[in-house]
């Protein structure tokens, strides 16, 4: 069991286990330990018992033979099957877990087989041999523990004696020219002479030196028993020196023979190529050393060609031959004192053409704009303004644009400038000698003349814009040309990337064989790399004045890799103009920068526009500052705003965007006009109102016209026609859509008021929000007006008349009835101009609608109201007796002809058939009142009969009348019913 093993705090058993004969057998783990100083500086090296020389955890060395803490063994099942379990089974695992957990038997595992001696039988077959012969081996072979023993003792002796000698004599840094090492070693104190101290510092000396000798003599013991020990192998590696001196003699002997032969192959068959191959290399040199003179004085050249270029405004050119010159500068002629300052002048010089192009580009601007604006829409010199762009790009000055945009104000200020002194120059009224500034010179123009200033002036904007819309679209032209450019480079690099990935077949391997200081591979390789070199660079620009490459058959490849350092390539484009360009690679503009300069061009059009706008609004403002376009009459206002429109339209159509300056003061001018219009309208029909007398008016042939083309659907003023149709008579009807209507001359102006505005809003569609709120506001103000003057009585007082009539008033609800026959039409029309969201202002034509039938019904009402007082009156004194018919009879029917001869005329049949009804009823509710009043009743008696005679002689008087013969009077309910 594991607890008798834990029990034994060293195993020393003899037995012949070979557990315990590895314990016990402890010498055969040992080896001995090296003399070397500081081997292990944890172990304990000195005194066993000097605290100092020990550490913290057990030694392997010295504690091997002691038992410690790691001899400890702790067996978890011998702890669990202790003898005395019945004693302590109450109180172990029955205490928590339950009396019955020693009782309950474990089931066995399925996943462990049964173990048992069979198992184990082959393994002791196959062991018991191997023991046997390890049994037979032991017992033949000496012990060496003697030996071992032996070894181990002078190992420790010699230790013992090395660790006499100081430790500061093991260390590897030891150096007496160090003071602290020497100081160490000799201490001054044995050297010293002072007086009184000579013997003792002698003796000192002499220990000192007797100690010295002591370590010397420990070392060299040391070392001789350690050559001793290793004496064998001295002998065998002096032995071995012998041998190898001999190999070495023939070696060298061997090595000799061979340079001999390889010196003979080298004059024989070695020395002439080698010689060959120093002419080709000296031959190429010089060829490159021409043409790098060739190419210094073509980059001699330069300036003077450079200057040349600018002469004739070819700033693309000077700019490629300055950054191809510069290029080779710090390339290919890097280093030559000659040239060390033309690359700052070449700064300089470009520093100048920036300059240049910009004056150049303003004077351009300057020209293009202020030429003479004729129907030619011709761009000015594109060749010039398609260099200039490109030089501008090609040097990064993207704002070139805000030049053109500036020059762009000053010209729209000189064409109005312009225009206004020309036509003042041909009107003779205006003295310019008297009025000096122009906008006073403007305002004493009339309107036709000042309309025929701002044709002018728009036409020129026209032509203006169209030239300027024809620049920016060259400069955008090329903007585009040249991003079109760097998306091909871009394409064209992945594809030349793709295929050096696939194709990269050249031989990069330099043979750095050298001969007299030279590369001997550049005599051969350069045939082999040259031509690949000429595929796969481009050709550098050269001036118009450098020479041609000689014809030399390795000058020419010479030449190409010479101008192969030059990236610069270029591509032939076409504006839309047709000018062919060749747009070189160097420029260095990111698809980002030059979409952003193409928007703002496109943006420079847009403002363009808008400044076109601005000053054409400054200039009607100038001129509407004596509020003279207020005064304009309507045929000069839609004129003004017809030709507004159109410019507006013009501008849009050119630019492509709306500018809301132009039209902003239009829709103000137009609000101004339409509260004038209003105001003219509404002060006309209310002085109309306080004049009219409510009688019936005729109809002139005019109004008639005027209704006639509202019935076929146009809703606009007649044109006048010629002297001879104006010569009809005029009607005494007003006939719409076949009916008749009786007006008034108020109402037939109304008419024609109320097509002025639907007219103003087909002229002028910016106002019909505007319109149609005044024109319900017309109409209205018509409705409450008319109201007061009649059923108010308010024409008695303002006109003067003596009583409101009958007739007035049916000729009153006639009017109200033609005004609500054509508000459904006037919806319609405005309808038809207003946007979706605008539809809730429609809402006032039902108000409308609302309020005018609401006033018919009125005035019917007054006219039942009237027949109903006169009933009341006469029928109070009706008394039933002879003679029959009785007067109060005669005259009911006498008034009720009168109310039809007055009314029928004037109001439709159908409508005289349902008042007479009304005011029948009302009659037959007084008189049967009054009948029940006087008791007189239905049965037949002579009361009844003279009653009956009376109601018959009013129902055949009644029926009598024109276009009553058919009414229905219903007169039996005149009688009481009885119950």
């Amino acid at each position: 069991m594991a607890s008798s093993h834990s029990s034994s705090p060293v195993p020393q058993s003899n037995s012949s286990d070979a557990f315990f004969k590895k314990e016990m057998d402890t010498t055969k783990h040992f080896r001995p330990v090296q003399s070397l100083p500081d081997v292990c500086p944890k172990e304990p090296t000195g005194n066993v018992g000097d605290p100092n020389n020990l550490c913290d955890s057990p030694s392997l060395v010295v504690d091997q033979h002691r038992w410690t803490i790691y001899h400890s063994k702790v067996n978890l099942p011998a702890a669990l099957n202790d003898p005395r379990l019945a004693k302590r089974e109450s109180d172990f695992f029955t205490k928590t877990w339950g009396v019955d957990f020693v009782d309950t038997e474990v089931t066995p595992s399925f996943y462990l087989p049964q173990i048992t001696k069979e198992h184990f039988a082959l393994y002791q077959q196959e062991i018991t041999p191997r023991e046997k012969v390890h049994e037979r081996c032991k017992n033949i072979c000496a012990p060496k523990d003697t030996f071992d023993k032996t070894l181990l003792h002078t190992h420790d002796k010699s230790r013992i004696d090395l660790e006499q000698v100081p430790k500061i004599f093991m260390k590897p840094d030891f150096a007496l020219e160090d003071s602290l090492t020497f100081n160490a070693v000799l201490p001054w104190s044995h050297f010293s002479t002072a007086g009184g101290k000579g013997n003792r510092d002698a003796a000192s000396s002499k220990l000192l030196q007797e100690k010295l000798s002591h370590y010397l003599d420990i070392v060299e013991v040391n070392i001789a028993h350690q050559i001793s020990l290793r004496s064998e192998a001295f002998f065998h590696a002096m032995t071995s020196q012998h041998e190898l001196q001999d190999y070495l003699r023939k070696t060298s002997q061997a090595v000799k023979l061979l340079r001999e032969k390889i010196s003979k192959i080298d004059k024989v068959m070695c020395e002439g190529s080698l010689r060959v191959l120093r002419l080709s290399l000296t031959r190429n040199n010089c060829i490159k050393a021409y043409n790098k003179l060739k190419l210094m004085a073509t980059v001699h050249q330069t300036q003077p060609t450079v200057q040349l270029l600018l002469s004739t405004s070819e700033f693309v050119g000077a700019l490629d031959l300055i950054a191809t010159t510069q290029e080779v500068l710090q390339q290919e002629l890097q280093g030559i004192h000659s040239f060390r300052h033309l690359g700052s002048q070449l700064c300089e010089l470009e520093k100048l053409i920036d300059k240049m192009m910009i004056a150049e580009f303003s004077t351009y601007a300057r020209n293009d704009l202020n030429r003479p604006l004729e129907d030619d829409c011709q761009i000015l010199e594109e060749e010039r303004l398609v260099s200039l762009v490109f030089g501008l790009l090609k040097q990064r000055k993207l704002n070139f644009y805000e030049i053109y945009g500036d020059e762009m104000i000053v010209t729209a200020k000189n064409i109005i400038k312009q225009c206004v002194v020309n036509t003042v120059s041909q009107i003779e009224e205006i003295d310019t000698e008297v009025v000096v500034k122009l906008a006073d010179q403007m305002r004493m123009m009339n309107f036709p003349q000042w309309f025929d200033l701002l044709k002018n002036i728009f036409s020129k904007f026209t032509i203006f814009l169209k030239r300027i819309k024809a620049t920016l679209n060259t400069i955008r032209s090329v903007v585009f040309l040249v991003l079109d450019k760097n998306q091909k480079n871009r394409d064209l690099e992945d594809t030349l990337q793709k295929n050096s990935a696939k194709d990269s077949t050249v031989d990069t391997e330099v043979a750095y064989l050298t001969h007299e200081g030279m590369f001997i591979s550049d005599a051969f390789s350069e045939g082999d790399l040259l031509p690949i070199a000429a595929d796969t660079t481009s050709q550098r620009n050269t001036s118009p004045n450098s020479e041609p490459c000689s014809s030399d058959s390795v000058s020419e490849p010479e030449c190409t890799t010479d101008s192969s350092s030059s990236k610069e390539q270029t591509s032939s484009s076409v504006t839309p103009g047709g000018v062919e360009m060749m747009i070189s690679d160097d420029m260095k503009l990111t698809d980002l920068e030059l979409v952003r300069l193409a928007n703002n061009i496109q943006e420079l059009l847009y403002n363009a526009s808008d400044i076109c706008h601005d000053r054409s609004v400054k200039f009607l403002m100038a001129r509407a500052k004596d509020g003279f376009l207020e005064k304009l009459n309507s045929n000069e206002f839609v004129a003004l705003s017809r030709l507004m429109e159109g410019f507006i339209l013009d501008t849009e159509q050119i630019c492509g965007r709306k500018s809301m300056s132009l039209r902003g003061a239009l829709q103000s001018q137009a609000n101004r006009f339409v509260n004038r219009f209003h105001e003219e309208r509404k002060t006309k029909l209310s002085l109309l109102l306080d004049n009219e007398r409510w009688k019936q008016a005729e109809v002139p042939a005019e109004f008639q016209d005027l209704v006639d083309s509202v019935s076929d659907g146009r809703i606009s003023l007649p044109e006048k026609k010629p002297a001879a149709t104006e010569e009809r008579k005029p009607a005494e009807f007003l006939i719409v859509e076949g009916q008749k209507y009786a007006t008034v001359g108020t109402v037939l102006l109304l008419i024609r008021i109320i097509l002025e505005y639907c007219q103003c809003v087909d002229n002028i569609p910016s106002i019909t929000t505007d319109m149609l709120t005044r024109l319900s506001d017309l109409l209205k103000y018509f409705n409450s007006r008319s109201c007061q003057l009649v059923l108010g009585a308010g024409a008695l007082q303002i006109v003067g008349l003596k009583t409101i009539t009958t007739k007035n008033l049916a000729l009153s609800s006639r009017c109200l009835q033609l005004i609500v026959h054509y508000i459904p039409i006037i919806r319609a029309h405005f309808e038809a101009r207003l946007q979706p969201k605008q539809f809730s202002m429609l809402r006032h034509f039902d108000h409308i609608t609302k309020d005018y039938h609401d006033h018919i019904a009125e005035i019917s009402a007054k006219l039942v109201a009237i027949m109903d007082s006169l009933f009341d009156k006469l029928l109070s004194k009706y008394e039933v007796k002879a003679p029959v018919p009785s007067a109060c009879f005669r005259n009911i029917c006498k008034q009720m002809a009168k109310m039809h001869e007055a009314i029928y005329d004037l109001l439709p049949e159908e409508q005289t058939q349902m008042l007479f009804l009304r005011i029948n009823a009302s009659y037959k509710l007084h008189l049967k009142r009054q009948l029940a009043h006087l008791n007189v009743v239905n049965d037949g008696g002579p009361l009844n009969g003279l009653v009956t005679s009376d109601v018959a002689f009013y129902t055949g008087n009644l029926q009598a009348l024109k276009g009553l013969n058919n009414l229905d009077l219903n007169m039996a309910e005149i009688w009481e019913q009885k119950r």
